[in-house]
């Protein structure tokens, strides 16, 4: 009988993981995802308590700064789209915002929400911020480029996404 010697010499722990190396890598998309869902979750509220913002016209209303970024859009049609009820637009992002933050922020449905904050970041930066230069300056590129990675992965931890995961998987656990 051969015995060969063991090379290995780290122990996994019992989550898997080898050392601080593998935990830094198995968290490392939890930062990304606290940023992104609490600065969703504040843009929308900041929306919707900004009582000059939820109104058709007016120094720092949807209304007004849609009409000011119009000509300068990468696709004009979606600003002239939501000129036809800025109010009900604004209200619509504020809420999508809040959506996605939460969603993100808790892990809940997160590649969904993911999509969404891509979506909600792509938009913008195909209206609002299209005419910054450079373009590194605007921050709904940063943002669309953020998701990206959460849309991929997802919540894999610490999120009710996997809690849901590990029930599924083991139905009768937690029911002791």
């Amino acid at each position: 009988m051969t015995h060969g010697m063991r090379t290995d010499t780290h122990m996994d722990r019992p989550n898997g993981l080898r050392g601080w190396r593998d935990a830094a890598g198995h968290y490392a998309l939890l930062p990304l995802r606290v940023f992104l869902g609490v600065t969703f979750i504040y843009a929308g509220l900041d929306k919707l308590t900004d009582s000059a913002f939820m109104k058709s016209g007016g120094a720092g209303s949807i209304g007004d700064t849609m009409r000011a970024a119009r000509d300068s859009a990468a696709i004009p049609a979606l600003v002239d789209l939501a000129l036809k009820a800025p109010v009900g637009f604004g209200y619509a992002i504020a809420f999508g915002e809040l959506a996605v933050g939460i969603g993100t922020l808790l892990g809940l449905v997160a590649r969904l929400a993911a999509l969404g904050g891509a979506l909600i970041s792509f938009s913008l930066w195909m209206t609002v911020s299209w005419a910054t230069t450079p373009y590194y300056y605007g921050n709904d590129l940063a943002y669309f480029m953020a998701w990206i990675p959460l849309i991929l992965a997802g919540a894999p931890y610490l999120s009710a996404d996997a809690v849901w995961r590990a029930r599924h998987r083991h139905p009768l656990a937690g029911y002791h």
